[in-house]
């Protein structure tokens, strides 16, 4: 039988419902009522998180592994529910869907294998030296522990891989850590089947029901009182600039300061560099046109910016308005993303020296791409052009040399990442903005768009502030879960005493 949302939170392994609702926006289908989070339900949630944490921080990397992975099958024997629930909130094509919740459970199972190995613990041990001189040394061991309860904040444009069951979520329980999510109100209904599997996987499993909690809708009270309740250690979070900074805020005023995760937003310079300029303009225009659209521009990784010398300018936006200006009009994720992304686009059009290449309009709750052009000058000049606009646009931003290439990137405030397209013959050129941009981004990239982000050992979803909020950390991949781990050391305690 189909499932059928029924609209309560899922608090410490039971679904509970609110006396206030509030009204899901479906780009199909019926608009549903949910229950509105409140204040006592995080508490609740919450208050169960630490008591399962006695059991579940404890618990052995096998016992751990089973339950991740037990989510992951629970997710995929719903996927064809997902898919249809998840299409009708959002607008995003069933392809799209079925392709994150690949991601979503590969990322659960490479974490479960992740923690068997044990590396993620960085293990130290120095032996005790009884006989050294001047001052004996004693025995000292040190690992990652898991921290605590962790809040969870659900990301609008990925219902699946960065939201109940995503990336943060992944990294919390894999490290130990049980988890209370604040589900995103632009997809209820996805988030509830999600936390639905999870149920099944702690009843399956037998872990504690506190492990999980997901606590739907609700004001800005409800994600306050998240962050500020005294038991909850850690916050991970991937949205907006403006909504990021306010929790970590909170987070930083809080009497005892907890860790802020935040990615928050990022416009993900290009570099074309003359050789490759030269040679092949037109798949690099085309290339990144259909980047920059990709899924609405609705990616922290979308490439806003492209940075190439000017001679070599009107090439690219031949090719690229020609490619951009076939992309039919796509649906946004909320009306509020729609409406944000043509003030955004707009204000980019009001800086004098911009020139519009191309900007149509759209249907009230769709994007249509845009482009624009300017020089270095009047980049440099504008703290607007450096704004991310979640959408399908751009800004072409000429230079006469490498050395206002270089200016410009050692001006560029922290990324997500930063790519070169360059030839054989741009080495020299692309050598001499390494280590501008390795101060900027947390990934670079070579001949290649940074839409699409690998999970893997070696990824950094991350980098200097206002890419996010810790430069040391990332939110994807399996180092992100030492974000949710602290270092412990044991002096002289008997083995037995030791974690295991």
């Amino acid at each position: 039988m189909a499932y059928e949302p029924h609209g309560k939170h899922l608090i410490a392994g039971e679904w509970v419902a609110s006396d206030t609702t509030f009204k899901a926006d479906p780009v199909s289908g019926p608009a549903l009522d949910y229950s509105a989070g409140r204040v006592s339900d995080v508490d609740t949630a919450v208050e169960a998180a630490e008591d399962a944490f006695w059991s579940y921080g404890y618990s052995s990397r096998e016992e751990r592994a089973q339950f991740i992975n037990a989510i992951a099958d629970e997710i995929d024997a719903r996927g064809e529910d997902i898919t249809r629930i998840g299409s009708a909130e959002t607008g995003l094509p069933a392809a799209r869907l079925e392709g994150e919740r690949g991601r979503t459970v590969g990322q659960l199972r490479l974490f479960a294998s992740h923690i068997l190995k044990g590396d993620y613990l960085d293990r130290r041990s120095d032996e005790a030296l009884p006989d050294r001189q001047p001052a004996p040394r004693p025995a000292l061991e040190m690992v990652q522990r898991p921290i605590g309860p962790v809040a969870v904040f659900g990301a609008s444009n990925f219902p699946l891989a960065f939201s109940t069951a995503g990336g943060d979520t992944a990294a919390a329980l894999a490290a130990g850590c049980p988890v209370v999510v604040k589900g995103h109100p632009a997809h209820p209904g996805t988030g509830e089947i999600i936390a639905d599997a999870i149920l099944a996987a702690i009843k399956k499993t037998g872990v504690h029901p506190g492990v999980f909690s997901l606590v739907q809708g609700g004001n800005n009270e409800v994600g306050k009182r998240l962050v500020e309740h005294p038991l909850i250690r850690a916050v991970g979070f991937t949205g907006s600039l403006a909504g990021g900074r306010a929790l970590f805020d909170l987070c930083a005023r809080r009497v005892e300061p907890i860790p802020f995760f935040g990615e928050l937003g990022s416009i993900n310079p290009v570099f074309v560099l003359p050789e490759a300029a030269k040679s092949r303009m037109d798949s690099i225009a085309s290339g990144w046109a259909g980047s920059v659209t990709m899924g609405a521009g609705q990616f922290c990784t979308n490439p806003g910016v492209v940075v190439l010398p000017k001679e070599h300018a009107p090439a690219f936006v031949e090719v690229a308005s020609a490619a951009l200006d076939q992309v039919p009009d796509q649906h946004m994720l909320t009306m509020g993303i729609a409406s944000a992304y043509r003030k955004g686009r707009d204000h980019i059009a009001s800086v004098s020296g911009v020139e519009t290449i191309l900007s149509k309009d759209a249907a009230e709750r769709d994007a249509a791409p845009a482009m624009y052009m300017c020089d270095a000058t009047t980049w440099l000049g504008s703290d607007v052009l450096s704004e991310e606009v979640f959408g399908p646009t751009g800004i072409v931003v000429t230079v006469s040399s490498i050395e206002e290439m270089h200016e410009l990137a050692k001006r560029l405030e922290g990324q997500l990442t930063a790519t070169l397209i360059m030839d054989d013959g741009d080495l020299e050129d692309g050598g001499s903005l390494m280590p501008i941009l390795e101060r900027k981004a947390g990934r670079i990239l070579a001949n290649g768009f940074p839409t699409g982000v690998e999970v893997a050992d070696s990824m950094v979803h991350g980098g200097p502030y206002p890419a996010s909020t810790n430069f040391g950390a990332t939110s994807v991949g399996t180092l992100s879960i030492r974000r949710f781990l602290r270092p412990v050391c044991y002096q002289n305690l008997p083995s037995s005493l030791l974690p295991k």
